[in-house]
């Protein structure tokens, strides 16, 4: 699935500005928790699609109350880099620390001179928790193969059962042949289209695998969907959907069919998903799809089989995991990986994974199937192999292969793991974290919006990066490298503000989060359900908009496909 990083990939398509809230006084829309630090950033546009305005705060900022507006703290701004232009951004700008006011409430940063007021926020212990609900729930609003009745969707998003015809989806290369009809139903929609592809769910499952994983704490059984009080927790429930999907393509012999969707784009293309009634039609079986499976089924075994109802279910998982790196190892030692399966037979993305990504998954798996079996010949694999990955060979520990970074450094907390492995891939990682030449291990200064990552991840889904760029500083907590664990922290912190509101554009980077307390959100998303000129189109201005809680894509520096702004 192409979209999400603890949650999905897609592009902005418009911002609409509410005209009382400063498109100048970026804040986290959602708040701050009661002890944290606490920044508002104020900007000047210099350079961009936003250079025609112009603003120059006043020499006191104040916080006030949003229940009486009263002033509760007031505060002199510090100018970033003495007043420079931010490059990436082109604005100059001001921070305005505000991190002394602890009390629960709701406030708002002022300019009294300018007149100039942010959104509103909350401080208090703990105000993300229906935002990460609202970002979980995504997943549910994107499952294929079943309804979604108003009490989980809301009268909104509500829908009858779609995609039906998945249960007897035909082969691509042979469409007649009733024979080779297989039951295909479940798992969820791609970033922007209906199809569903098995290479592509990779990350995503890793990913929440993981943050159950390392927060247990925070995920509950009460997100309100159809399996919310069944006693798992319910992302694990939404890990289980997809799961369930990929077990329907693999086959006996550890082969997976690519993907599942349309054979042209004027199929399965009507809004709401429940119109859609073309056939649809399965890929071909291609290695990128088996090391996939095993790869995350050998990770999920590990984290399902905590759970006593799900006992069977992991080993089942365990079991076709096994048979899928098998069957793709049998590849690589012939020399026989396919690179070049997908044809493009079924639109639109290419599912197909390059060699050196292909021996990354066998690798992962490897990690994963040692520590879940204790079989010798995963551990040989993965010590045999370890050091052609790109953070041992170039020593660049970076946000785009985050499975990898987890899979190298699990292995090295395994008993039984050889000290000499360990301690290359942790002295890898420790060069990478203490010299930190990209500027992106702990909090810098560097970026004007307080959460700096190199210009040359503003491409196709930077929103991806950005969190990720988070995600491998609290990992590099989680394996106690490096020397600064609060700046770690600190760092992973500014990503989440980046996403809430403190960001160039000054919107929260999530759909339709109005309900949720965003003032300023996305309100266009690129997906064929929520479709240009629908009745899901935009969140102020179509009756209905696209779902809460999607992941957009954020700024990209190479895209040319229209003038937004």
């Amino acid at each position: 699935m192409k979209v999400i990083s603890f949650l999905a990939l897609m592009i902005i398509s418009a911002q609409i500005f509410s005209q009382d809230i400063s498109k100048f006084i970026h804040v986290d829309q959602f708040g701050y928790m009661t002890n944290a630090e606490k920044v508002a950033v104020l900007s000047n546009p210099i350079q961009g699609y936003n250079s025609y305005l112009e603003y120059q705060p006043s020499g006191e900022i104040q916080l006030r109350n949003a229940d009486d507006d009263s002033v509760v703290f007031t505060g002199s701004l510090q100018a970033w880099y003495n007043g420079d232009m931010h490059e990436d951004s082109g604005d100059q700008g001001w921070w305005f620390d505000f991190s002394s006011v602890t009390a629960d409430g709701s406030y708002y940063v002022y300019d009294p001179v300018n007149e100039e007021r942010s959104a509103t926020f909350e401080i208090k212990a703990k105000p993300y928790q229906d935002i990460l609900k609202a970002a979980g729930r995504m997943f549910y609003y994107n499952r294929c193969g079943t309804d979604k009745p108003a009490q989980f969707a809301g009268d909104k998003w509500a829908d009858g059962m779609n995609f039906m015809q998945d249960a007897n989806a035909r082969f691509i290369y042979d469409q007649q042949n009733v024979n080779l009809e297989k039951e295909m139903t479940g798992g969820w929609f791609d970033a922007g289209d209906y199809n569903k592809y098995v290479s592509y769910t990779h990350q995503v499952l890793h990913d929440l695998l993981l943050a159950y994983e390392e927060y247990p704490e925070v995920f509950g059984d009460d997100w309100n969907i159809p399996e919310s009080g069944n006693g798992l927790p319910d992302v694990i429930d939404e890990i289980k959907w997809e799961i369930d999907w990929l077990i329907k393509m693999v086959n006996d012999d550890g082969s997976v069919h690519n993907k599942l969707g349309a054979r042209n784009y004027a199929e399965n293309v009507s809004t709401p998903p429940s119109l859609n009634n073309d056939t649809r039609y399965y890929g071909p079986t291609c290695t990128s799809a088996s090391i996939s499976v095993a790869s995350v089924f050998s990770h999920a075994y590990l984290t399902l089989s905590q759970f006593p109802q799900l006992e069977s279910y992991a080993d089942n998982l365990l079991t076709i995991a096994e048979s899928c790196y098998d069957y793709t190892l049998t590849a690589y030692e012939s020399g026989t990986l396919e690179l070049d399966c997908d044809d493009g037979s079924i639109v639109s993305g290419d599912a197909d994974l390059d060699y050196d990504t292909q021996v990354n998954r066998l690798i992962i798996a490897s990690s994963y199937l040692w520590a879940a079996t204790g079989e010798d010949a995963y551990k040989n694999f993965f010590e045999a192999n370890y050091t052609s990955t790109e953070q041992i060979n170039t020593g660049f520990w970076g946000p785009y292969l985050m499975p990898l970074n987890e899979a190298l450094l699990f292995y090295t907390v395994q008993n039984g793991a050889d000290q000499t492995v360990s301690e290359n891939i942790r002295n890898s990682f420790t060069n990478e974290v203490v010299n930190n030449w990209n500027g992106y291990f702990g909090w810098v200064d560097w970026g004007l919006y307080r959460s700096y990552v190199p210009w040359w991840s503003y491409t196709w889904g930077s929103c991806n990066q950005h969190s990720e760029y988070g995600n491998i500083n609290l990992m590099a907590n989680k394996y106690n490298i490096g020397n600064d664990p609060a700046n770690m922290q600190r760092k992973a912190a500014e990503q989440i503000h980046y996403f809430h509101g403190v960001n160039p554009q000054g919107i929260v980077y999530l759909s339709n989060m109005y309900d949720y307390g965003a003032e300023r959100s996305c309100n266009e998303i690129y997906h064929t359900w929520f479709a240009d000129g629908s009745i899901y189109d935009h969140a102020l201005d179509s009756p209905n908009g696209p779902a809460p809680g999607f992941l957009v894509g954020g700024p990209n520096q190479n895209y040319s496909n229209g003038n937004y702004s």
